[in-house]
């Protein structure tokens, strides 16, 4: 491991600024008549970006004077059967009083191969939009199979009698979309391709979390309509724009004034502020963490302070082996959403060292975000890969995807930094960041839908 290839805070020129917003405060709707809101997702207890996103957007909501929300989403035992990473059912903050989670149960019986969950969700929607009075968000997080709960939902509720205003959204994170369309041109199944972009257009606002997932849909947009002679890349390009994903600012703002509980939830981990590194996110390929450990045995700070891994995922077992029972390397599983943002402005240095695989590719980069609007001394250490200039605004220190002597430079330069440089970067990540926060994000999303819908009606 001698060399390296350096370490930059300048991106190559592909971050595509946007505005920035100082405030965390609930931006007020004044809607005429009653206005709801239903998010289908993947919700908790399931480890995802989605998932958090769904509970902010929800509050948000709320907070800016909604009727209700609802999410809908799986059954604890189906989650619990399907292999995806889980948080303790016990971890589970509550929701705010006015939004119920919904866990429809599958409709049909043994006959019924396939989509009986979906039917019941789909199903359940309906029940409520026949229930409701004004104008009712239906979105849907994660395209597949998402989109299909939403838009068959919104095609039965022209049959009722009383129906609310509908208004669809739809969110892609780009593999839901991306991933089918590489398949289906694979297979040569190109029907598989038009239906996921057919769906998603369909929808009275399609949306993407990020600059360069908004740019992957319109080249998987172009593929299909090279192979068939559509015109899906120029309506993509005319109709999606970008929604980042939403995150509670508050809730992270508040570690400052939080240094009792940050002490005790270091403790109860054996772990100092200011004296650990820290990966928290999915533990799966595609984040690099084998490349983290790696890294990190080669380092300065190997010896000095312990790595701590939170999380879990397919790759959990695979990354202990190669951790080999290091004493300098603890791993946990049981990091709540509380204890979270305290883990963040502790640490000595937050490292996502995501690459770029053929089955994942960061679109966004929420982890990253949420550790900018924490704050504390320690710096973001990441790489360029998909959307994660997006998320750091290049407030951070970027290394090679996948390059183990470029990261380990990462981590020597972050613990070597003085106190008033690293003070100064997160101070500009944290301004920049709190453009994501989830009041900002639900106004503006609401706002371009009232813009789009109007630049139809000309």
């Amino acid at each position: 491991l001698e060399g390296g290839n350096g370490i930059t805070r300048v991106n190559a020129g592909n971050t595509k600024r946007v505005e920035r917003i100082t405030m965390s405060t609930p931006m007020h709707l004044s809607p005429e008549g009653p206005r709801h809101l239903i998010i289908v997702v993947r919700a908790d207890p399931i480890i995802c970006g989605h998932s958090t996103e769904a509970r902010n957007l929800a509050e948000a909501a709320m907070a800016a004077g909604f009727d209700d929300v609802h999410i809908v989403s799986y059954p604890i035992e189906l989650l619990q059967n399907s292999g995806l990473p889980l948080k303790p059912l016990n971890a589970i903050e509550p929701y705010s009083e006015g939004i119920t989670v919904l866990r429809p149960d599958r409709v049909g019986g043994y006959k019924v191969l396939d989509g009986g969950q979906l039917h019941g969700m789909s199903g359940s929607i309906v029940d409520l939009l026949a229930q409701q009075h004004g104008t009712s968000y239906l979105m849907d997080l994660y395209l597949v199979p998402h989109g299909k709960v939403v838009l068959d939902a919104a095609r039965t509720a022209t049959h009722l009698p009383n129906r609310p205003d509908l208004i669809t959204i739809g969110e892609a994170v780009g593999s839901d979309i991306t991933d089918v369309v590489r398949q289906a041109i694979a297979d040569d199944a190109l029907g598989a391709a038009c239906t996921v972009l057919a769906d998603y257009l369909d929808h009275d606002l399609p949306v993407a979390v990020s600059d360069y997932t908004r740019d992957l849909i319109v080249a998987a947009g172009s593929q299909v309509d090279d192979r068939l002679g559509t015109s899906f890349a120029d309506q993509l390009d005319q109709r999606v724009t970008v929604s980042y994903p939403a995150i509670d600012a508050k809730l992270y703002l508040d570690c400052d004034k939080r240094s009792n509980d940050i002490a005790t939830t270091c403790a109860k981990r054996g772990l100092k502020p200011g004296k650990f590194l820290l990966f928290l996110s999915r533990l799966a390929p595609a984040k690099g963490v084998d490349d983290l450990i790696t890294a990190y045995r080669h380092s300065d700070a190997y010896g000095r302070m312990p790595l701590a891994i939170c999380g879990n995922g397919p790759a959990e077992q695979e990354l202990r082996r190669l951790a080999a029972e290091n004493p300098n390397i603890d791993f946990f599983t049981d990091v709540s959403d509380a204890d979270k943002g305290l883990l963040m402005h502790a640490c000595a240095g937050y490292c996502l060292p995501s690459k770029p695989r053929k089955e994942f590719i960061e679109t966004f980069g929420i982890a990253v975000a949420e550790k900018l609007l924490a704050g504390g001394l320690g710096p973001v250490i990441t790489t360029t890969t998909g959307g994660l200039p997006e998320a750091t605004g290049d407030h951070c220190l970027y290394h090679e995807a996948g390059d183990v002597r470029s990261l380990r430079d990462a981590i020597d330069l972050a613990i070597a930094m003085k106190p008033e440089e690293r003070a100064t970067l997160n101070a500009e990540g944290r301004h920049y960041a709190m453009q994501f926060d989830r009041h900002a994000v639900l106004s503006k999303l609401i706002a371009r839908q009232t813009a789009s819908a109007a630049a139809l009606a000309v």
